[in-house]
């Protein structure tokens, strides 16, 4: 059973979200990783490449549906679980067009589409697209990887969204070498007003430096940065990063 006395700060940045889902590793807690350049490896271990974290879990297929009814359970005990919805909603002109990456059941996009915003949520997991989409009707979920998708319009154009949002710690799912193409598939999406907001714990081994680092390969360039989804001003030694990136000029 999760503490339900943890702050809600603690709450929105993702601890509880993840509590019980997987354990971070002591190598996790380092800041210096270089998490995507090439490196020379033998060619059997090429054609297996690492599987991010959420696909790992995946294999057991329990976990999925345990996963959505935990949500639930917070929910019907009267947790707030709206914290970074009620974020990005204070950032968005009404009637924003956003992309909920990553979105999981739905929660953060049902909310947004209730409030009146133009939301599409995508995820790679077909069980949680399927209870967002039975749950929050307001809003369309997609099944899509984010290392890999392409949303397109009624005339076949790439769709771009005025926000797109990565909460709940789903950088730090993302294998190694999905993390740049994730980033630049986020980027494909933006226009130039647009803007990418992604909070994450860092001590899952994704540190503030290789993220500004990878953004910027991806053509992203963060422009602000908070320690909490109050937004808390950040510190470089603490254990949370909510990111707001735009387009490099």
């Amino acid at each position: 059973m999760e503490n339900l006395l943890t702050p809600l700060s603690c709450f929105y940045n993702g601890i509880m979200a993840n509590d019980g889902f997987l354990p971070t590793p002591e190598s996790a807690h380092t800041f210096s990783l270089s998490a995507t350049p090439e490196r020379s490896v033998p060619e059997p271990e090429r054609s297996t490449p690492e599987l991010n974290k959420w696909r790992q879990a995946m294999q057991d297929p329990t976990h999925s549906q345990r996963y959505a009814q935990r949500w639930e359970r917070l929910e019907a005990e009267g947790n707030d679980i709206h914290g970074e919805a009620r974020a990005i909603d204070a950032m968005a002109q009404r009637g924003a067009a956003i992309l909920d990456a990553g979105c999981g059941n739905g929660r953060l996009a049902g909310y947004l589409a209730a409030a009146g915003h133009d939301v599409m949520g995508i995820d790679l997991d077909p069980h949680l697209v399927e209870v967002a989409n039975t749950k929050y009707s307001q809003a369309h979920f997609e099944v899509a990887d984010l290392a890999d998708f392409a949303l397109q319009n009624d005339n076949g154009q790439l769709r771009s969204f005025d926000i797109i949002v990565s909460a709940g710690n789903v950088q730090t799912f993302l294998a190694d070498w999905e993390r740049i193409p994730a980033l630049v598939n986020v980027a494909k999406h933006m226009h130039d007003n647009s803007r990418f907001v992604t909070g994450f714990q860092l001590a899952r081994g994704y540190s503030n430096a290789q993220f500004t680092a990878d953004a910027a390969d991806a053509g992203l360039e963060v422009v602000q940065r908070f320690g909490t989804w109050q937004f808390d001003p950040f510190v470089e030694d603490g254990e949370f990063l909510l990111a707001v990136l735009r387009l490099k000029a």
